[in-house]
């Protein structure tokens, strides 16, 4: 893949602190009303920083192929790497004649790594902005998204500020419904025909959340993909918060292979690399981000 365009190897912390505060001034918003409360540039070469990461482990959720496993993350020359290998190797859970789909698979056939700030960062409202460059492959399924740290799926809310599948960007949120356990969504899908075609996936791009009481506001390069309107995300009584956006969420960052939407990745290059650049969360004073409790989340799909 392409060099990272505008990359120094000189000075860098100086370089990236510059650009956080110009794209700051360049916001639509008035520089005055955020600040920044919380990054990760990356800059450490070796694992990515335990005091804001830890790890899914194993197959995780929507059948995908993959067996997440945090050597599959690494922080080198400035970026998170995370890196889908297709590799064969037994899988610890087999039990034979399982009818669990995550036990009954005799062998793990790909690897894959899933970052989540749960237990250890979590933020109600702000600007969260991620530089990012996926690989666009049929069979891949790279995200960046947040759950509500109260509740159960899809009660706690999820936000998808990006996914890739389908030959499209995706960027939407989900909450509870009257059918116990289904979600209400409510989706954007952009074919990358409409952003630059074959070579878009070349460059990194800047994915953004405004999010406040009303709204979440999803943009990539500053293009509105999505708006939620916050007066419509409610929970039926008694399923979770009754409004799941107006609670702190967590960030996951993941590349998944498969599964129920990613695709074939039987003709998929692999190692295949998910490179994000930075973390960038802005909020208005006075700053809430919440030490989020850790409860057991179950997974959003069997």
């Amino acid at each position: 893949m392409a060099a990272s365009p505008g990359r120094f190897p000189w000075n860098r912390h100086a370089f990236k602190a510059l650009a956080a505060a110009a794209a700051l001034l360049a916001s639509s918003a008035p520089a005055t009303e955020y600040r920044l409360v919380w990054s990760d540039e990356f800059d450490r070469d070796g694992p990515p920083d335990p005091a804001n990461w830890r790890y899914e482990e194993g197959f995780v959720r929507n059948q995908e192929l993959q067996w997440y496993q945090p050597e599959n993350a690494v922080c080198r020359d400035g970026l998170l790497i995370i890196e889908g290998r297709r590799e064969k190797k037994p899988n610890p859970r087999y039990e034979e004649g399982s009818r669990s789909w995550r036990q009954n698979r005799e062998f793990i056939e790909y690897t894959s790594a899933c970052l989540i700030t749960r237990g250890k960062h979590a933020w109600q409202f702000g600007r969260f902005e991620i530089r990012a460059r996926i690989v666009a492959e049929e069979g891949l399924w790279p995200a960046i998204w947040f759950l509500g740290v109260d509740g159960r799926w899809p009660y706690n809310g999820e936000i998808d500020l990006m996914e890739y599948y389908d030959d499209s960007i995706l960027a939407n949120a989900c909450w509870g419904s009257e059918r116990r356990g289904q979600p209400t969504w409510d989706s954007s899908k952009t074919p990358l025909e409409s952003l630059g075609g074959a070579d878009w996936d070349q460059d990194f791009h800047v994915w953004r959340m405004d999010w406040d009481e009303e709204r979440i506001a999803l943009y990539l390069d500053d293009r509105l993909l999505n708006t939620i309107d916050l007066t419509q995300t409610l929970n039926p009584p008694g399923q979770g918060p009754q409004n799941p956006f107006h609670q702190p969420h967590y960030l996951l960052l993941n590349l998944a292979i498969g599964g129920t939407r990613g695709g074939d990745p039987s003709q998929t290059h692999f190692p295949t690399r998910y490179e994000i650049d930075y973390v960038r969360v802005y909020q208005k004073s006075p700053a809430t981000e919440a030490t989020a409790d850790d409860p057991t989340q179950p997974s959003p799909s069997d």
